[in-house]
């Protein structure tokens, strides 16, 4: 059962979540009647909590506006959540050029956390391993990051000083719709009105990020995330690939996800059974095509090259590597014990 003094402190937590709590609400999440939600609103006023009592139909109590707790209330849980974020933030890359931050927050906390829990949460984190190294991320620059997300927030054009991957330097303005995390990197995506189409830029090559006067509009439903993985699977590389492939939406992406390959339905053919699942035509740019046909070979869907023809050789290379393998047959039980090379088997 939870003693009195944990409940006090639970109210307080749900108090510091904003709003107004009815008295119904605060008695349900607590275990307890209204008589004792009152006499635990007293303990919190009598540590000079300044909790408001609001009258009316949907009355309760709030938290004075302004009011700030000195850190630190966490529980078991937050407590571990917080440290386990800040460990998998940096080694996915979510952090940013000040590299140091993330561990002086993690000490931070330990210093003011009861000793028992920070002994029982530094036991989880030195026996946790990983299974993957740490990537090795180029991260953005903190105030570019922040000026960034508030012209986003704030729908505001902004100036960016950019440098491109093959060095070149540029300052344009863009009207940014997102900020959007992929494998370890950070893209703001949004149109450029100079040249009128939509770009995507890496944060960690912004040099510099200004808000500039004016306001602009995003396009309606548009989805940042899936604009950002639209533009990869589009982005110009030395080989264009068309295929159809004989499946479904869900079936191919599981091979050749969004941030690969566009995926749209081929109109159906007149006769063509409803019920039989149809051709999808896949496009997707490659700098290199060795890497295709054991992905085209793991659908295990049926499928046709309409380009490049380049590809189709591969592809019976592939073919005629799996048969002469399937063909192999083990050593003979007596061979045990001395080589055998593949012309004996």
């Amino acid at each position: 059962m939870a003693r009195p003094t944990h409940r006090v402190l639970t109210l307080l937590e749900l108090l510091q979540s904003g709003g107004i709590r009815t008295m119904a609400e605060l008695a349900d999440r607590l275990g307890v009647d209204e008589r004792t939600v009152r006499r635990y609103v007293d303990h919190l006023v009598d540590l000079d909590v300044p909790v408001e009592s609001v009258r009316g139909r949907y009355g309760g109590y709030r938290l004075a506006p302004g009011y700030r707790m000195p850190p630190l209330m966490l529980s078991d849980d937050e407590a571990l959540a917080v440290l386990l974020g800040l460990v998998a933030g940096r080694r996915s890359g979510l952090t940013t050029t000040t590299d140091t931050a993330s561990e002086t927050a993690a000490a931070k906390i330990r210093r003011v956390l009861p000793e028992r829990l920070a002994h029982r949460l530094d036991t989880v984190l030195e026996s946790l391993a990983f299974t993957a190294p740490p990537g090795e991320f180029a991260a953005p620059d903190t105030a570019v990051l922040l000026s960034v997300a508030d012209a986003v927030r704030h729908r505001r054009p902004i100036s960016i000083r950019y440098a491109a991957a093959d060095g070149r330097r540029s300052e344009r303005t863009l009207h940014p719709y997102g900020l959007v995390a992929h494998s370890g990197r950070w893209y703001v995506t949004g149109a450029d009105p100079a040249i009128g189409e939509d770009r995507t830029f890496r944060l960690d090559r912004i040099a510099d990020a200004r808000i500039l006067p004016g306001s602009f509009e995003p396009p309606a439903g548009l989805d940042p995330a899936q604009h950002v993985l639209s533009g990869f699977a589009k982005a110009r590389y030395r080989h264009e690939v068309v295929l159809r492939i004989q499946g479904t939406v869900e079936q191919i992406r599981v091979r050749l996800p969004a941030g690969v390959a566009t995926v749209e339905e081929s109109p159906s053919e007149e006769g063509a059974d409803p019920e039989t699942e149809g051709w999808l035509r896949v496009e997707l740019r490659a700098e290199r095509l060795d890497w295709l046909p054991p992905v085209l070979a793991s659908l295990d869907r049926p499928f046709v090259i309409e380009r490049p023809d380049e590809l189709r050789g591969l592809v019976a290379a592939l073919a005629d590597r799996l048969a002469a393998s399937a063909r192999r047959v083990p050593p003979a039980p007596g061979t045990v014990g001395r080589r055998v090379s593949w012309e004996d088997a």
